[in-house]
């Protein structure tokens, strides 16, 4: 686990502290890590204790929100930053928004974390740290299994680049772990730093 970046407190007018309020929990790894599915078992935690929450999936707003890009850097770069505008717009406005996408570069993850930065609202990123072998695997889209095949290219973490976060707040290992388990580390962690 690393924790090198604090998350920013924001206060509101009266002066009270917003650890109570929205967050963006950026949840970045490769294809098949497990990111929506961990991101959807704390939306469900979350709930319970009255927490307003959205989960900003990847490939939902891709079909939606960024209709029309590709998967150059280029296009990667500009949807990540879509989806870090709106994350941050409901976590500006005492939404917690889980973000589970892969955003391979480091330089994209960065300006998000920036704008949040820019504006104080508390963001934290999460590496769910699945080995590529792991993966493949699990396949869960059939990715792996039509890139081994010669039907896709630019699949990332095997033939186009996967940055791996350096300091990011937490690094989750989902192998030979149950969802429940990685779900309940995250809530945890969250909720020791106000977030949850």
């Amino acid at each position: 686990m690393t924790t090198a970046h604090t998350p920013a407190t924001r206060t509101g007018p009266a002066g009270a502290a917003a650890g109570a309020g929205g967050a963006t929990v950026w949840l970045t790894g490769l294809p098949s890590a497990g990111k929506s599915t961990l991101a959807r078992a704390l939306a469900r935690r979350l709930h319970v204790t009255g927490r307003r929450v959205e989960v900003l999936d990847g490939d939902e707003i891709r079909g939606l929100l960024c209709a029309g890009l590709g998967f150059g850097r280029a296009d990667r770069h500009t949807n990540v930053q879509r989806i870090g505008f709106v994350a941050e717009l409901l976590a500006r406005n005492g939404v917690t928004a889980l973000v589970p996408v892969i955003a391979p570069y480091a330089e994209s993850r960065d300006a998000v974390r920036e704008r949040h930065e820019a504006n104080g609202t508390p963001y934290v990123e999460v590496h769910v740290a699945t080995p590529v072998e792991v993966c493949s695997v699990r396949d869960v889209k059939g990715l792996y299994a039509r890139q081994a095949a010669g039907e896709l290219t630019g699949l990332t973490g095997v033939d186009d680049p996967y940055e791996v976060p350096g300091t990011p707040e937490l690094r989750i290992r989902t192998q030979g772990r149950t969802v429940a388990d990685t779900a309940a580390e995250l809530h945890t962690f969250l909720t020791e730093r106000g977030l949850a």
